[in-house]
């Protein structure tokens, strides 16, 4: 029987860092997002949320991260997101390998599924890869030297890492909708209905548990058209044997989480409200943005908070990170 529902696909992907400097250069400045949003983790208000995308900050675009200098260092493995996937228009694979090889950034050229990849990490050791697609509506923001026909369109997907895939697989086809789509090299595949964020790859056997920390993902986040899919959603996954948190407001989407059996925590989070909500989209990511109940503490969270300016790299051969500020 096919499910009730259906995500659409990913909506985020939230990472620890260390280096909330650093992670901007790399997001910003190497790959050429936009930052979004400059907030803090409404769970933690010592440490940013900082929240990189296309030039809206779209669902399937955005990728953020908790940046804390005191984060221990993660290791990578199952019960975690353990390669987080970007898509690129058709042609532009060879304007991002010119592009990291001229910032020495390392990277390995691959082939999975008839698609040819290109692997590299971030400053803190997450694991990212690079395909071209025709899926996907093209990126508007050119940034860093990167234009617009080459620019990031956000997420093709993402390779799950699960110490039991035989229970991820299931929540995948009969919790979330998705379908399988193939399997080879250890890997099988998944396909939700959206055009971007939409290919899952799982391990076929089970891994060695990951360790959260810096370098690693926290959780994954799900697609909810608005909030009364939303709520349905909730009463579907509990429905399902599973205990989801009460709806929580993030100010720029609602959320639930719930834990999967093969250890990585998953969020189902709604297309609404946005980014633009507090702050124009033509200045988004500017200012620090706090939710209205924690407007009465700015003044010493931002006392708080390291200085972050979005930079573009002046692509020196000899300094990888070289830069020069524009914000």
């Amino acid at each position: 029987m096919s499910p009730v529902m259906k995500t659409a696909g990913i909506h985020h992907i939230t990472s620890f860092v260390r280096d909330a400097q650093a992670n901007v250069d790399f997001y910003a400045g190497v790959l050429g997002l936009r930052l979004v949003k400059k907030t803090i983790n409404f769970d933690a208000p010592e440490v940013y949320h900082l929240y990189f995308g296309n030039e809206a900050g779209s669902p399937g675009t955005i990728i953020t991260f908790f940046p804390n200098p005191y984060s221990r260092k993660g290791v990578i493995g199952a019960g975690q997101v353990g390669v987080t996937t970007y898509i690129v228009p058709v042609g532009a694979l060879d304007f991002w390998k010119e592009r990291l090889t001229t910032l020495k950034i390392p990277f390995t050229e691959t082939a999975r599924f008839s698609e040819t990849y290109i692997k590299f990490e971030d400053r803190d050791g997450l694991h990212l890869e690079i395909v071209e697609r025709a899926e996907g509506t093209p990126s508007a923001w050119s940034f860093s030297g990167i234009p617009a026909d080459k620019a990031i369109k956000g997420f093709g997907g993402a390779v799950l890492f699960s110490y039991a895939p035989d229970k991820t697989i299931q929540v995948l086809e009969e919790v979330l909708g998705l379908e399988k789509a193939g399997q080879e090299a250890g890997l099988i595949r998944f396909k939700a209905e959206g055009d971007m964020g939409n290919l899952i790859d799982v391990n076929a056997e089970p891994m060695e548990r990951g360790i959260m920390g810096s370098g690693t993902v926290h959780h994954i986040a799900w697609r909810a058209k608005d909030y009364e899919d939303h709520e349905a959603w909730r009463s579907y996954v509990e429905h399902n044997g599973f205990h989801p948190t009460p709806i929580i407001d993030r100010k720029y989407f609602h959320a639930i989480y719930f834990r999967e059996d093969g250890g990585i925590l998953f969020e189902i989070a709604t297309d609404p409200p946005g980014f633009a909500q507090d702050e124009p989209q033509a200045h988004l990511g500017e200012a620090l943005m706090l939710p209205e109940w924690f407007e009465g503490h700015r003044a010493d969270i931002e006392k708080n908070l390291p200085p972050i300016q979005v930079r573009v790299l002046n692509h020196s051969p000899d300094e990888t990170y070289s830069s020069v500020e524009i914000q």
